[in-house]
Parts: structure tokens; sequence; C-alpha cells
């Protein structure tokens, strides 16, 4: 088995180094030939990385939280392409229980408290099933910290106007909470992660990034392909 690991791409050098430490991980997990590609900012993107597997058929990862416009539209596009190996798509990382896991130990280890209001601060969306699978996350956190969950955006749209910015966010809420909690809904270090450091809270998780749980939920995801396209 071939795995091909496509996230979003970064210039943050901490980002990319991130991506492919994750593959590197599932590699040594998987006992397989896994290889990074990404869809935006930086090559290769899946259509380059995949003309030089060879004929036989691969899977492809989405190293990503939600099913946003990058996994539906993007990522089947590049797939697509004439001249490439036939793929095996998996389910992106998220939505799912590891990443809730995640975001409650990243929060815990973060020292969050009981009582702290708590923002899941994801990178933003104009995409409607995003906005869908981020509420989903929200209320499932909700429900293992036994305390509200508001969304925001660590880059805010114009489009999705109900999700405000982190900062805006943690800074309405501290009118009613002495403490606030911001949970990253980031996989990667950058400038969206900088701004949550930024954004006024008491506590700022780190991004799920290596989390155990997500390197659990990738490599299950290569083992066990949902979606044969091409």
């Amino acid at each position: 088995m071939t795995v091909l690991l496509v996230a979003h791409g970064t210039r943050n050098p901490h980002g990319v180094a991130l991506i492919g430490d994750l593959a590197a991980v599932m590699r040594d997990r998987l006992a397989e030939r896994v290889t990074v590609s990404f869809v935006d900012v930086l090559g290769p993107n899946p259509s380059e990385a995949l003309a030089g597997q060879g004929p036989d058929p691969v899977t492809v990862v989405p190293a990503f939280l939600g099913r946003g416009y990058h996994v539906r539209r993007d990522l089947p596009e590049y797939l697509g392409r004439r001249g490439l190996p036939p793929t095996r798509v998996t389910d992106s990382l998220g939505p799912s229980g590891e990443v809730v896991a995640a975001l409650a130990d990243r929060l815990h280890r973060a020292g969050r408290r009981a009582g702290d209001a708590v923002v899941l601060a994801a990178a933003g969306s104009s995409d409607p099933t995003a906005h869908r699978d981020v509420e989903s996350v929200a209320a499932a956190l909700a429900l293992v910290l036994g305390a509200p969950v508001e969304v925001a955006f660590a880059a805010p749209s114009a489009k999705a106007p109900q999700y405000p910015a982190v900062s805006d966010a943690v800074a309405r809420l501290r009118r009613r909470h002495a403490r606030v909690s911001v949970a990253s809904h980031l996989l990667a270090p950058g400038l969206f992660q900088t701004r949550l450091e930024h954004s006024g809270a008491d506590v700022v998780a780190a991004p799920l990034g290596l989390h155990p749980l997500i390197v659990e939920r990738a490599c299950a995801l290569a083992r066990n392909t949902a979606l044969v396209a091409g």
C-alpha cells in the first residue's frame, strides 16, 4: 500500500514540518510508503505527487479537520486528472471522536479550569459543510467538558457572520466569565495559531498536531479506506 497524506499547505516552516512528521509517524506505524502533498500555498499538489507513484492504487488521506471546500472540491479535481494512478480516498481526520478527545486533552494540558468559558477556534470557512462539521465538534466537546462551547474563527468570513473572530469571542465572553479558554481546532502551528495566542484568552491549547489520537485516526483511515474513486 502507498499512502498520500494531503494537507492544506502553509508558508510557516513549522507547519510544513509537522505534516512531514505526521507522515513519518504513519510510515513507521503502517510499515508502508507515505508521501505528502498540499492543495494550496506550496507543492507538490496531489496531481504532481501522484504522477510519480507508479500504476498501483494509492490510498489518499485528507489531513483536514473538516470536510470543507478543499476536501469536497479541490481534492477530487486533483485526483481526477488524466494519467494518474487509481486512488482510494479516506474520510478526513475530522470531525471524529478522536479529534474531540484530543481537543479536550489539549485543553486540560494547557490549564483549562472548570467554569472557564470555552471557545472552539477553527481556521475559518464560508463552506456550509465545514460549518456543520465544526458545530458538531463543538457540541461533542461541550458534552465531554460539561460546559458550553462557542465556535469562532481565526480568519472570519463575511459569508459566515455568525462566527466571530476569536479575539472578539474572547472579549465578549470575558464580560460574563472570569476566565476564557480557547481550544485550537487547528492541525499545525502558523499564523492562525498565533492569532489564537494573541486573542486575550487565559488559556490557549496547542494545535492538535501529533497528538496520539490524531496519529491513531490517520493510521486507521489509511488501513480502512472508505471511498473508492478514480
